[in-house]
């Protein structure tokens, strides 16, 4: 065999070595910073518990602060398509920033996993996006129920002025036909704030059988510890948005009482042997709070854990196609994430379709409320 030929071969191996093992790009951003902090340190912690692979090839984790900031969020955005040329993003921790990271994903043609709701948006806009966690209808279709179990008739609501107000707001509106109850006060307060005074005595004068909290983080503490040092003795709700400790320790004693709908891997030991997630959440708690501490556990975690892995069921599909690193491997990669079924995930069981881009049902969620300082399952 003459050297030509053995040079030609030897640079077909290692080009096939090389095609074979080629890294995985992912850009994410998350406001570990500013006020949606609390939550965004949980979702960066997880990146530390995921796999080093993706489909078994290697993966890079590109992670930049976007401080909470929507525009700072878009910014990373644009970084990680035209600098980092990544093969897929996550993000973000608020609604206004994963709406501004939608928008970059779907003018680059880039597949992003949301971790965080988003509110309606037009199909161009959501082709390239996936979406974690479960929707908040899914979600506050449990709180409903529960107050129609207890007769509620009047709902006193409190939220963010932002999308993720609105989108609890819109959520528990639609609901309420089927709930048998009204929404009597929809009072709006900042992310930032530091009082709710004002729009806690409009909800004491209206007097509501129950409240329903818009918020999420610690932030969503603060209506809930003003109500009742106002004296108001209703039950007050939550959403998936404040299910963590940090908002526990903030609110104390004042928090008490509260209830939330939120996925299964919060109280994981106390689910029946049947449910479908309970194997895979109890892994993901033990390796938690392993790394950060008893009691850390939150939901926020989990959903970067389940993103990485549908990330991970669609890479193997994707590969066959087209090598990371292009166009068509980005493509590629958005129809298998469009298709993957039975992904068993901290949260619940995803089934993607192409009019469904997040792929979660019932089995997604439970309430839960607080008892003697801990997140337990509502008996």
């Amino acid at each position: 065999m003459n050297r030509r030929l053995l040079a030609a071969l030897a640079l077909a191996g290692a080009f096939a070595a090389t095609a074979a093992s080629a890294e995985i790009t992912v850009g994410v951003s998350l406001g570990s910073t500013g006020p949606g902090s609390s939550l965004g340190i949980p979702y960066k912690n997880a990146f530390q518990l995921v796999p080093k692979t993706l489909g078994g090839e290697p993966v890079k984790y590109i992670i930049l602060d976007d401080q909470s900031k929507p525009d700072e969020a878009a910014k990373n955005a644009r970084k990680f398509v035209t600098e980092d040329k990544v093969d897929a993003m996550m993000g973000s921790n608020g609604v206004p920033s994963a709406v501004a990271m939608i928008q970059v994903a779907a003018e680059n043609k880039t597949p992003m996993i949301a971790l965080t709701p988003v509110p309606p948006l037009s199909p161009d806009r959501l082709h390239w996006t996936f979406v974690v966690p479960q929707p908040t209808e899914l979600m506050m279709s449990a709180v409903v129920e529960h107050l129609k179990a207890h007769g509620a008739k009047s709902v006193g609501y409190i939220g963010f002025s932002d999308t993720w107000g609105d989108l609890v707001h819109n959520a528990l509106q639609s609901l309420a036909p089927a709930g048998g109850f009204k929404i009597i006060t929809n009072e709006r307060y900042a992310r930032a704030d530091t009082s709710v005074t004002g729009q806690v005595l409009k909800i004491m004068a209206a007097n509501p059988d129950v409240v329903v909290v818009g918020g999420s983080g610690t932030g969503g503490a603060l209506p809930q510890i003003a109500l009742r040092e106002r004296g108001y003795k209703g039950a007050i709700y939550h959403n998936h948005g404040t299910v963590n400790l940090a908002f526990i320790k903030v609110g104390g004693k004042a928090v008490e009482g509260a209830i939330a709908p939120t996925g299964a891997l919060i109280v994981a030991e106390e689910l029946p042997a049947s449910f479908p997630t309970k194997k895979v959440s109890l892994d993901f708690v033990k390796r938690y709070e392993s790394s950060f501490g008893a009691g850390s556990r939150n939901a926020f975690a989990g959903y970067s854990y389940d993103g990485v892995a549908l990330l991970n069921a669609a890479v193997p599909v994707a590969l066959k196609k087209a090598k990371p690193g292009t166009p068509e491997f980005r493509e590629a990669l958005r129809a298998a994430l469009e298709n993957v079924k039975n992904i068993i995930g901290t949260h619940g069981v995803y089934n993607m379709s192409a009019s469904n881009h997040n792929g979660l049902d019932d089995r997604g969620r439970v309430l839960v409320d607080v008892s003697n300082g801990q997140w337990r399952l509502m008996k």
